[in-house]
C-alpha cells in the first residue's frame, strides 16, 4: 500500500533490477486487499519516485503495467487512479493471434524502449520450421534430454554465418549454445570468475544485461570511461591494478547505448593491456547480422587465449527464439560446455532445430535485408527530424543516442515523453550507480510499431526538445 514510512518501502529498495515489478506488486496487493479503493488517486510519478528512491522511469513502468492490467486508469493532466473495475479477459476470435500485447497498440503509447525486429517473413519461416521439425523428429527424440549431439545442427548453421577474419580461428566444438545472448554472458562469467568477490569491468555507459549478469555472479562492477576511439587503455589498466579486474565486458562493434564503435587501433591497445595482466575480454556482438559496416576484428580474434565472443539472433530475426552462441577462447570450450550442461542440461532441440532450419532457408538473407531496410528507414527519419540536436547513430543499428539540450535532465525528459505517449530510456538505465550524470536518452527502433507511428513519436520528442523547461538557479 502507498503509505509513507511502512515496511513496503524498504522491500522496494531491496528489489534490485525488478523494482518496477516490486512496486507494481505492492500496489496490486493494496488494490486486491481493499486498502486502495476504486477512485483512489496515487502519488504523482516524480513524488513517488523521490519517496522510494527510484527513478521516475521505474515508477512510470510500474504504473503502465497496472494500467495495462486494467487496475489503474490515467489521464494527461489528471493523475493516476485505482480503476473502478478490472479489465475482463477478451474472448479469442478464431483466426486472430491468441496473445495481444497492449504496448504495441498503434493507438496507445509508442514503446521505443528496446529494439524489436519487424516481421518481414521470419514469423512464417519459424512456423514452417516448427512444422518441419514436428514432422521429421522421431518420437523418441521428443522424450530425451538435449545434448551436444542434438544442438550440433544449430552450431553448424551458426558457424556458416561466421568469418574467421572477425572471430578468429575456431571449430564447431568451440561453439556452445545458450538460452539467448544474455544466458551466454552469464555462462561466460560463471566459467571464468574466481573468488568470493570478483570484479568485472564494463563500459562506463553499457548494456544493462552486463550488470544483471554481474549481480547473479556476486560481482562488483567498475566502469571504464570512453573517448572518441573507445575504452581508454590508461583507465582500463589503472582499474586492473587498483581493483583486480578479472574480465572486461564490452561491445566493440556497437556500444549499447551510445552506438559508438571501438576503433581497430584502440582494440589493439586494449588487447595489449589485457594480455599483460591476464584479463579476459567478453565481446558482445548481438547486432552482427544487421551491420553493413565492419569496423574491425573482434576481441576473440585479437586475443585468442582470453577473448570470448557472444551473439544471438534476437536483434536480427526475433527475440522470441531464445537461442544464443558463445565462442570460447582456445582451451576454454570444455569449461564452457560443463557450465552450460550444469546450468540447464542443454537447449531444447525444439529450439535448436527450428533455428537451424530457419537459417538454412533460401529466403533468410532476403528477410535480413528487409529488416535492415526498415531499420534504415526509421533511422533516416530520426536524423531528418532530430538532426539539429547532437545524435549518435548508424543506419544499421536499431537505436540512436540523443544528447538533451540545456534545461532537460534525462529522467525529467523521459517522464515528459511518457506523459506524451512515448517511452524512451534514460542514460541512468545504462550507467553505474556512482557514475557521472549524463543527460541523454536512447531511442530504439521498434519494428512492431509502424513507421508512421514511429514518425509521430519523433515529432513528440522534437516538440519536447524544442521547449526545454526553464530553470531558475538560486
Amino acid at each position: 500500500m502507498i503509505v509513507s514510512g511502512t515496511k513496503w518501502e524498504e522491500e522496494l529498495r531491496r528489489a534490485g533490477r525488478s523494482k518496477y515489478k516490486a512496486l507494481a506488486r505492492a500496489i496490486r496487493e493494496g488494490i486486491v486487499s481493499g486498502q486502495l479503493q476504486p477512485g483512489h488517486r496515487l502519488p504523482a510519478v516524480r513524488d513517488l519516485a523521490f519517496e522510494v528512491a527510484m527513478t521516475p522511469g521505474t515508477v512510470a513502468r510500474a504504473y503502465k503495467l497496472l494500467i495495462d492490467e486494467g487496475r489503474l486508469t490515467a489521464g494527461v493532466g489528471k493523475g493516476t487512479f485505482v480503476s473502478g473495475s478490472q479489465r475482463a479477459p477478451q474472448a479469442v476470435v478464431p483466426g486472430t493471434p491468441i496473445l495481444h500485447d497492449p504496448v504495441y497498440d498503434m493507438h496507445a503509447r509508442a514503446h521505443l524502449l528496446s529494439p524489436k525486429m519487424p516481421d518481414l517473413g521470419q514469423s512464417e519461416m519459424i512456423r514452417e520450421a516448427m512444422r518441419h521439425v514436428a514432422a521429421q523428429t522421431a518420437p523418441d527424440q521428443l522424450l530425451r534430454y538435449p545434448s551436444r549431439d542434438t544442438d550440433l545442427p544449430a552450431r553448424l548453421a551458426f558457424a556458416k554465418t561466421l568469418s574467421a577474419d572477425q572471430v578468429g580461428s575456431f571449430t564447431v566444438d568451440d561453439i556452445v549454445a545458450a538460452h539467448g545472448g544474455q544466458s551466454g554472458i552469464i555462462m561466460v562469467l560463471q566459467s571464468i570468475l574466481r573468488g568470493p568477490s570478483p570484479i568485472i569491468a564494463v563500459d562506463e555507459l553499457s548494456y544493462g544485461g552486463f550488470r544483471s549478469a554481474a549481480m547473479l555472479n556476486r560481482a562488483t562492477l567498475v566502469g571504464i570511461p570512453w573517448d572518441d576511439q573507445g575504452p581508454r587503455p590508461d583507465a582500463f589498466e589503472l582499474a586492473i591494478k587498483e581493483k583486480g579486474i578479472q574480465v572486461f565486458c564490452t561491445s566493440a562493434e556497437v556500444c549499447n547505448p551510445t552506438v559508438l564503435a571501438t576503433s581497430p587501433a584502440r582494440r589493439l591497445e586494449i588487447v595489449r593491456v589485457a594480455e599483460r595482466y591476464g584479463v579476459h575480454i567478453l565481446d558482445d556482438d548481438c547486432y552482427r547480422l544487421m551491420q553493413t559496416r565492419y569496423i574491425g576484428p573482434s576481441y576473440r580474434q585479437l586475443l585468442p587465449e582470453l577473448g570470448w565472443y557472444v551473439t544471438s539472433p534476437s536483434k536480427s530475426i526475433t527475440a522470441s527464439l531464445r537461442i544464443g552462441f558463445v565462442i570460447a577462447p582456445h582451451g576454454w570450450s570444455g569449461t564452457l560446455q560443463r557450465t552450460a550442461a550444469f546450468g540447464s542440461f542443454g537447449i531444447s532441440r525444439l529450439v535448436t532445430d527450428v533455428y537451424a532450419h530457419v537459417v538454412a532457408q533460401p529466403g533468410f538473407d532476403q528477410v535480413i535485408d528487409g529488416v535492415k531496410a526498415r531499420i534504415r528507414q526509421d533511422i533516416r527519419a530520426a536524423v531528418n527530424m532530430l538532426g539539429r540536436y547532437r545524435m549518435n547513430w548508424a543506419e544499421d543499428v536499431p537505436f540512436f543516442w540523443l544528447d538533451l539540450p540545456e534545461g532537460w535532465r534525462a529522467g525529467e525528459f523521459c517522464q515528459a515523453a511518457e506523459t506524451a505517449g512515448v517511452l524512451v530510456k534514460s542514460a541512468e538505465d545504462f550507467a553505474l550507480r556512482d557514475s557521472r550524470s549524463v543527460h541523454s536518452v536512447r531511442v530504439a527502433v521498434n519494428g512492431l510499431v509502424s513507421h508512421q507511428r514511429f514518425c509521430e513519436a519523433l515529432q513528440v520528442l522534437r516538440e519536447l526538445l524544442d521547449k526545454p523547461p526553464e530553470r531558475i538557479v538560486v
